[in-house]
């Protein structure tokens, strides 16, 4: 018989020898099945057709296994294992006591937004290892998109020109925005601008800038905004990280402007003024996945901790209002 001829073997005449060999005779395991002799019997002898071999030397008194029913007795029991461990794993998957969560967000929201999401994750749901891919939104849209990631955590909007088509995200990526993100000018305290609470782009034309890499969607957003008013910024610097444009502003060599929650601790030091861009649009923290294929049960549940640890307090909204 070659391997294509083979039957695929009917789970339940597999329990059902299993129980007969386990017992040692038709009638003990039929007791302990709650079945009928007869259709333990018959089970058997279906199972022994499919195979084209006999399983049990039957006698008066008893049963024993032929070579045969010794050799599926082995496999079966392995198969059955395997299952029953299955189970536990995929029980283990929903209540969230083991598995991977791939999430995806941006070097500034990783360092400045998220910590506490992950830290509530982390001590809710120790099992599941969180891993983080580190890229700018986009990218992280893209990974989405894809599956390579269950989800991710970027800023919106997207930039309409370098990001994925308007047909690709309605068809493989599901935005939700979540909170504001507001986005500010930076510079040192001696610098002109540091006494007023805002200023315009068109205050920015002459100032030497330093600035995140094109590739990000702040800067796209920063880059079309200069360009619908007719400006031409100067950029002296481009850099991936927030933390180095902070530290060439505190030094001197131009302004920036970055998240505002990336600038409150040097605010609150006094080594940084961040003021609000008055014509620059609002961002929004937003939530991306994917619209193919179900969610993970631990990307579910990532994404209730990320809305209720990111939802504004009252506290929050009141200090906003006296800022």
């Amino acid at each position: 018989m070659s391997p294509s001829d083979l039957p695929e073997l009917h789970a339940d005449r597999l329990r059902a020898f299993l129980a007969v060999a386990r017992g040692g005779g038709f009638s003990r395991a039929a007791r302990a099945l709650g079945r009928t002799q007869s259709s333990l019997s018959q089970a058997v002898r279906a199972l022994e057709g499919e195979l084209g071999e006999s399983l049990f030397v039957r006698d008066a008194r008893d049963v024993s296994l032929t070579p045969a029913g010794e050799i599926l007795r082995e496999h079966a029991e392995r198969a059955f294992l395997e299952i029953a461990r299955a189970r536990d794993a995929l029980l283990s998957l929903r209540k969230l006591t083991r598995g991977t969560l791939r999430v995806g967000t941006s070097d500034s929201l990783a360092t400045y937004a998220l910590p506490r999401v992950f830290a509530a994750f982390r001590a809710r749901y120790p099992g599941v290892e969180l891993r983080l891919d580190n890229r700018p939104s986009l990218a992280i849209a893209e990974r989405v998109a894809e599956r390579a990631l269950d989800l991710g955590v970027l800023s919106l909007p997207l930039p309409a020109k370098h990001g994925l088509s308007g047909q690709a995200e309605r068809e493989r990526l599901r935005l939700e925005p979540l909170v504001p993100q507001e986005d500010v000018l930076i510079c040192p305290p001696e610098h002109a601008l540091a006494g007023r609470k805002s200023a315009t782009l068109a205050a920015l034309a002459d100032e030497p800038l330093v600035l995140l890499d094109r590739g990000t969607a702040g800067r796209a957003l920063l880059d079309t905004c200069f360009a619908g008013l007719g400006l031409r910024p100067r950029v002296v610097m481009e850099m991936s990280s927030v933390e180095v444009l902070k530290r060439m502003v505190e030094l001197g060599f131009g302004l920036s402007v970055v998240p505002a929650f990336a600038a409150q601790r040097e605010c609150q030091q006094g080594t940084l003024r961040a003021l609000k861009l008055r014509d620059l649009p609002g961002r929004q923290i937003g939530l991306a996945t994917p619209t193919l294929g179900p969610l993970s049960h631990a990307a579910r549940a990532f994404a209730e901790v990320l809305r209720a640890e990111l939802r504004p307090t009252r506290t929050q909204h009141r200090a906003d209002r006296l800022e």
